[in-house]
């Protein structure tokens, strides 16, 4: 399972003019927030929880914004800032990386967001054994401003070189999945991936490729930054399940905690696939009132959480979020003796998702296995689904399909 993505923050968005003349491209501000915070979430969600910012024009800022650990989508992700000593390129940039890069990665551009399915793009099965880059590739009407890309039963024949001029065509996403080794294959700076690297890789038969249809936007130039605000919150806005976690995606020992103890229900993880490959959020909302009652910490739920985050990855499937409620009126433990309302039947942590996440609450649905569940659902606005046993993916396919 691949946990590492690297991302291009480095360049100066000279295209952008005086916008990017104190804030780094990266930065510019999206419906209140820095376009990098979409991109980091958009990692997190899909279960990285190692980010490595390589950083140049004004990296100081971006050092002192994301370095360290945050809590992003339920998980602590360690973020790390390299920042070059001067401009080295696409390419260069990697060179800083070479102490600090797993044996796969996946590098992202820091300036465009592709809505694919990172984890299932991050697959190392789909990465061949010859291969040192796997990229993701889009088709546009207009190839001009992009990197086009010729394709060969899968393999990158030409980078770089229209096929007969500008028109439609398929293009570089600027998402791959690399080897460490790549970072041989710079041998001076500065350098760019598409201009020296990649089409040496390409004429050698070392890129594979796959085309996605995913919503692609970059900022680079002022008419799209100045349409992203719209485009990217109409792209994120989805519905979502809400997956009760025990007796509805693995078996219930009552207070299950530890790890070894996970055993997944009929088609569980099936049914979470099924999801994200409806262009849905997948997210757990759990009691986990054990917590509250001093059986176990809130450290150990995570735990548990990764174990299953590791195990749907095997699978190319994932939990957008885990939200868990530690809290129960009698608990022992006084810091969490609370009558919670993110404790179910109440909605709260359906309620935080919605304001954390872009969610269409009107089409959305919570699977549960109690009444609690229904009722949190009720409460929420949110349509209810009681599972009862069986294949959970059928259920789920049901949903989808209503």
């Amino acid at each position: 399972m691949i946990r590492q993505c690297v991302i291009l923050v480095g360049g100066m968005g000279t295209r952008l003019g005086e916008l990017t003349r104190s804030t780094p491209k990266p930065l510019m501000p999206i419906q209140g927030r820095p376009f990098l915070e979409y991109l980091l979430l958009e990692a997190a969600r899909f279960g990285f929880t190692e980010i490595v910012l390589l950083a140049g024009y004004r990296g100081e800022v971006i050092a002192e914004q994301f370095s360290g650990v945050r809590r992003l989508a339920g998980r602590d992700v360690t973020i790390k800032v390299l920042v070059e000593p001067q401009a080295l390129g696409t390419g260069g940039a990697l060179v800083s990386l070479k102490e600090h890069a797993q044996d796969c990665f996946v590098l992202m551009n820091g300036d465009s967001w592709f809505d694919i399915d990172l984890r299932a793009f991050a697959s190392a099965r789909h990465l061949h054994e010859k291969a040192l880059v796997h990229i993701a590739l889009r088709e546009v009407h207009e190839t001009g401003r992009f990197s086009p890309v010729q394709v060969s039963e899968g393999w990158v024949s030409e980078f770089g070189v229209p096929a007969n001029g500008a028109g439609r065509g398929l293009i570089n996403a600027g998402i791959y999945v690399m080897r460490r080794d790549i970072i041989d294959m710079v041998d001076r700076v500065p350098c760019s991936l598409e201009n020296d690297v990649f089409p040496v890789l390409a004429s050698s038969g070392r890129i594979s490729a796959n085309s996605y249809r995913g919503f692609f936007i970059d900022i680079g130039v002022p008419e799209d930054l100045a349409a992203a605000p719209e485009l990217i919150s109409k792209a994120r806005t989805r519905p979502a399940v809400f997956f009760d976690r025990d007796g509805v995606l693995n078996y219930d020992r009552g207070y299950t905690h530890k790890p070894a103890d996970l055993v997944w229900n009929d088609a569980a993880i099936e049914a979470v696939k099924s999801v994200n490959d409806a262009g849905w959020y997948a997210f757990v909302i759990t009691n986990q009132a054990g917590v509250a009652r001093g059986y176990y910490s809130e450290r150990a739920v995570d735990l548990f959480h990764e174990t299953m985050d590791v195990e749907l990855a095997n699978s190319d499937a994932h939990i957008d979020e885990f939200r868990f409620s530690p809290f129960h009126p009698e608990g022992r433990v006084e810091k969490y003796r609370v009558d919670s309302p993110c404790r179910k039947p109440k909605p709260g942590m359906i309620l935080e998702l919605s304001k954390a996440w872009p969610i269409d609450l009107s089409r959305s649905v919570v699977i549960g296995d109690k009444q609690s569940d229904m009722d949190a659902a009720h409460a929420a606005g949110v349509h209810g689904q009681l599972y009862s046993g069986g294949n959970l993916n059928d259920l789920t396919n049901r949903v989808l399909r209503s």
